[in-house]
């Protein structure tokens, strides 16, 4: 169900210059041994799916620099990138094409 929601949210967002909308990937509740993390132990999520692309920012020539990455790859963004914020109940995030790290392959 989380995907079709998200898929309707990304119709809806339509971000801006080099602006990229990410749903963040929670960690682990549990870590490998078994013990539960209370919320204020866990680090904040910085992996996540794209859901929407801008079409990218402008180089001092007035052309568009294209982004790297594309609705629906899985991405590492750093750690306090971005604005947090929500959507029809989906926790979303807005960053700078510059503060995504890479792209998950696999």
């Amino acid at each position: 169900m989380a995907k079709a929601t998200a898929t309707a949210t990304a119709t809806k967002l339509r971000p801006l210059g080099d602006r990229v909308v990410i749903e963040p990937i929670p960690r682990e509740d549990m870590t490998k041994s078994g013990i539960v993390l209370p919320d204020t132990a866990k680090e904040k999520p910085q992996e996540g799916k794209v859901i929407a692309v801008g079409p990218g920012a402008f180089d001092n020539d007035g052309k568009r620099i294209t982004i790297d990455v594309s609705t629906g790859d899985k991405v590492l963004y750093a750690k306090y990138a971005g604005t947090e914020f929500k959507l029809d109940g989906e926790d979303l995030l807005i960053v700078a094409a510059k503060d995504i790290l890479a792209i998950v392959e696999g």
